[in-house]
This record gives C-alpha cells, sequence and structure tokens, in this order.
C-alpha cells in the first residue's frame, strides 16, 4: 500500500513547474487533479485578484483529461499537464486576442508560434490575463476590463504591461505564464509581484502571433517561480521561425552555462540614486550584493555616463506610440467602443513628431547595441535593480521611471533575467536583475539560479492567495 500523503492543494499551487513535473512524472498527481486545483484557486481568487479576463474552464478540463490520457500512453511532451497562462495580446485559435481594448472580441483562428509550441509540450493552457491597453503602460490598471491587484499588497499595482500573468504566477493561479516585453513589461511585474521572469535575446523566442507593440524592440517574455523553471520554458518556446521576419537563427549555439562565479566580472552603476532609485531600494540592493560575495565574482563600476536613462527610454516609447498608430488603426476609429483618452493622447503625441523625430529615436537602439558591444567587453553582467520603486498605489499614476533600468536590454536587444531580492520595509517584493550580451541567455540563468538560491528572497506568501 503506498503510504505517500496526497500533496496539499496550497502546495501544488507554490511549487515550481520543476518540481510539478517530479511529482506528475512519480504519479503523485494527475492533470486532472492538478487542473482542478487551479481551477478551484481560480473561481475563489479571481474575483479579487483580477488576474484572468478571459477563462474557459471546460477547455481547461479537456486539455488536462488529454494530458492525463498521454502520461497513462507513455508520450509525454516537455510540459505535460503543467497549467500555464498566456497575456492576452498572443493569438489563441477559438479565442479573441483582446490585447486589453474594447472592441476586438472576434475570435482568431490560428495560435501564435509560443502558443503552438506549448500545445506541442502537453502544456495546460489556463486563460488569458490581463493586461495595460494595447500593452503600453507599467499598471494593468485597465480601463475597459479593471486593474490587477498586486498579490502582497491589495491596492498597489501588479506593474505592467504584463501584471496579469505576473500576478497569476505570484498568486498561484498559474505554474507559469507567458507575456511580453518591449521595455520592460514582462520584468516591472515581476519585480513587483516577486516572481522570475526573462526577457530573452531579442528574436530568440518567435513573436509571430503577438499583437506588436514595437517589433524592432518586442521580445516573448517569460514568467515563473523558479530561475530553473524559465530555463525549461526557454528550452520549449526558443527556435529560429522563418515566418517571423525577426527571428534569431543562431550561428552558433547559446553561450554555454559555463561561468566560473568566482571569475565572473559583474558590472555595477556607480550612483543609482543619482539616476532615481529609491533609497528603501538601493538598501535592499546593497544588501543582496553583501550576501553574494563569491557568486558576483570580481565587481567592475561602468561608465554610464554616457546613457541617459529616461531620455533613452522616452525614445524607445515613441517608437512603439508611432507603430501603434498603425497597429491599431482601427480601434482609434471605433467611435462605438472607444479606447481610453490616455491611450488615444499618448498616440496622439506619435502623430505630432515628424519622421525626422522617429528616425533620432530609431538610432539610439543603434547607440544601445555600440554601447553593449563595449560593455560586455569590459564585463560578463551588468547587475541592477529590475525597477527604481516597488510597487504603486493604483490611484496614482503610474511612475515616468519604472522603465529606466529595464529599457537598456531591450534597446540593445539583449537578454535580461530578473528575481527576487528582497522585500521593502511594507513587505512589497523588488527584483535584482541580470542584463548580459546577446546570445548570453543560458549563463543569465544560471548565475540567477545561483544566485536565487544563496539570497532565498522570495517575500512571504501573498495576501492574495
Amino acid at each position: 500500500m503506498n503510504s505517500t500523503p496526497p500533496i496539499a492543494d496550497i502546495d501544488l499551487r507554490r511549487a515550481s513547474v520543476c518540481q510539478l513535473l517530479h511529482w506528475l512524472a512519480v504519479g503523485r498527481v494527475q492533470p486532472q487533479a492538478l487542473a482542478d486545483v487551479y481551477q478551484t484557486a481560480i473561481e475563489r481568487i479571481n474575483p479579487e485578484l483580477n488576474a484572468y479576463v478571459d477563462l474557459r474552464p471546460g477547455l481547461l478540463q479537456e486539455q488536462a483529461r488529454t494530458a492525463t490520457h498521454r502520461r497513462r500512453d507513455g508520450v509525454l511532451g516537455r510540459l505535460d499537464g503543467i497549467p500555464i497562462a498566456l497575456k492576452d495580446n498572443f493569438d489563441m485559435a477559438g479565442w479573441p486576442t483582446r490585447a486589453g481594448l474594447p472592441g476586438r472580441e472576434q475570435p482568431v483562428q490560428d495560435d501564435a508560434h509560443v502558443v503552438a509550441r506549448l500545445r506541442a509540450s502537453g502544456a495546460v493552457l489556463v486563460g488569458k490575463t490581463n493586461m495595460d491597453e494595447a500593452a503600453l503602460g507599467a499598471a494593468t490598471d485597465n480601463p475597459h476590463y479593471g486593474p490587477t491587484q498586486n498579490p502582497y499588497k491589495p491596492g498597489y499595482s501588479a506593474g505592467g504591461s504584463s501584471g496579469g500573468a505576473a500576478a497569476a504566477v505570484a498568486a498561484g493561479l498559474a505554474a507559469a505564464a507567458v507575456g511580453s516585453d518591449s521595455l520592460g513589461s514582462i520584468r516591472i511585474p515581476a519585480s513587483y509581484c516577486g516572481v522570475y521572469a526573462l526577457k530573452p535575446t531579442h528574436g530568440e523566442i518567435s513573436a509571430r502571433g503577438m499583437l506588436p507593440a514595437a517589433r524592432r524592440l518586442d521580445a516573448v517574455g517569460l514568467l515563473a517561480r523558479s530561475a530553473n523553471d524559465l530555463t525549461v520554458l526557454l528550452q520549449v518556446l526558443a527556435g529560429y521561425d522563418a515566418d517571423d521576419a525577426r527571428s534569431r537563427r543562431r550561428r552558433v549555439a547559446f553561450s554555454p552555462p559555463d561561468w566560473e562565479p568566482g571569475n565572473l566580472r559583474a558590472g555595477l552603476l556607480p550612483d543609482l540614486a543619482a539616476i532615481g532609485v529609491e533609497p528603501d531600494v538601493i538598501e535592499v540592493f546593497e544588501a543582496a550584493l553583501a550576501r553574494l560575495p563569491r557568486e558576483l565574482g570580481e565587481r567592475r563600476t561602468v561608465d554610464f555616463s554616457d546613457w541617459n536613462f529616461a531620455r533613452t527610454r522616452r525614445a524607445g516609447l515613441l517608437l512603439m506610440e508611432a507603430e501603434m498608430l498603425g497597429t491599431f488603426a482601427e480601434d482609434l476609429a471605433d467611435t462605438a467602443r472607444p479606447v481610453s483618452p490616455r491611450l488615444r493622447e499618448m498616440l496622439g503625441y506619435a502623430a505630432r513628431k515628424s519622421a525626422a523625430d522617429y528616425a533620432i529615436a530609431d538610432r539610439v537602439l543603434d547607440a544601445a547595441t555600440l554601447k553593449m558591444r563595449r560593455l560586455f567587453a569590459q564585463i560578463d553582467v551588468l547587475v541592477l535593480p529590475t525597477t527604481p520603486q516597488g510597487a504603486f498605489p493604483l490611484d496614482v499614476p503610474a511612475p515616468d521611471s519604472a522603465a529606466d533600468l529595464t529599457s537598456f536590454a531591450s534597446l540593445a536587444g539583449c537578454p535580461a533575467v530578473s528575481i527576487p531580492m528582497g522585500a521593502l520595509p511594507d513587505g512589497r517584493p523588488i527584483g535584482l536583475q541580470f542584463v548580459g550580451a546577446r546570445g548570453s541567455d543560458l549563463r543569465l540563468l544560471e548565475l540567477a539560479a545561483v544566485c536565487s538560491s544563496t539570497l532565498d528572497a522570495e517575500p512571504t506568501y501573498p495576501a492574495i492567495a
């Protein structure tokens, strides 16, 4: 007789993808039972959290039953039976891709590239998550679908624009999630919600079927409860796609995860306060660095005097807003289901700019590439806070600086990983960010896993859970 006790529902919801895969493999839980646990939690918690905006419980159970049959027959995908959430700017056949807008109710016919890969891996797709309107924002306070609450601090933002996805992972309503990141939209909510995030090298994961914000910046982003989970997800989703013009065909493989932590050259900015990082964040960051004396190896101060974080972030926004004028032209013209005044105003800013203004902003990407080349000739990894501040109240505007520390990796096309590094005095999580040269995704994830083991900095469990 098997005397192994059943796994408590809350432990299933707090488990990493890797832990769940182990329990599924040894038969301690079945995909249908796991789906039931998540479905029950979603029904209880989502009305308050508002992480999901589109759910089809019948389809969740149908996928879980199919995964159970596959496990019985021994034909398995890499993520078979794992519940994963999807940001609502990815196409999923039979579902609308609303992108946080009021008029997009028509179901699409085809899966996005990442959705097709998730299905092929056996993942159970839970539903579509809330986001900022048109993915333009850092709050996930959507005027049409309502705000997503921060699981650790109700009444505060979950960050954006992938806030619903991050909140779902943090609150145990998905084991992992797929979102998008153009200037920090996956890493900002990861920092605010105390979870792990990866923005891969630009073009490493196909963005086909993802509603674009700015194609030269857009990246598929990943959210999970451990760095090792991000590695599994990257291995499932990465690869060349001939139907995506930005897809990256590797001339060589990923840089192998072979850094020796003691020989690492870690770059640090000379004065975080001077670029607007709040004192409480600096205190948590310095405490984290003090706990990683060997893991970060040799520490070098890097020169960013030629890089204006606020100005370059604004240039990236202009690229997004200008491209969105075309992407969302029909939405802007829809008077029956109008977009918000805020979105109209932001896109109107781009409409008032000239082609020369756009060209000047576009050159920032070339400047970022050159900066990246010079930087990573001197160091192996850039280490900095993920965000200059923690989550902010939902009743105040999002700080303009929210993406200041995340935008460099986006503009330069670099991979970046955010891990929890601790909490602010009132319990709000805050993230630690690693940025590496293009192609160093696996190395960053290895470093993130080593550092997170030392820090053990996941905050206490969320208030909403």
